[in-house]
């Protein structure tokens, strides 16, 4: 994902969305020795493009359905094994739980 902005530390850390995942970026890169820097930069460079891609397929997702068109995507609609699982799972009882 190109947006065409300069990559940071803070630009990862804000596109990370996620207070505990920010913090654990923050320690790795504080933390790694001088010749893995930019390894462990691009690797949080990649989870942060793929989180705001995410985010993004989200609200078009959300669009979408409010617009009470389609969700865009392929989708494999598991309702039933859910249905099917929950109910096993209540026929058990609290024991299993």
């Amino acid at each position: 994902m190109s947006t065409g902005q300069v990559w940071s530390i803070e630009r990862i850390r804000d596109a990370l969305g996620s207070p505990d995942l920010s913090r654990r970026f923050v320690h790795e890169i504080g933390r790694a020795p001088a010749h893995e820097v930019l390894t462990v930069f691009a690797k949080w460079q990649g989870i942060a493009e793929r989180t705001l891609a995410a985010v993004e397929r989200g609200r078009q997702a959300a669009a979408a359905q409010a617009a009470g068109g389609d969700v865009p995507g392929d989708w494999i609609d598991i309702t039933r094994k859910v249905q099917e699982d929950a109910a096993l799972v209540r026929a058990r009882g609290a024991a299993w739980s």
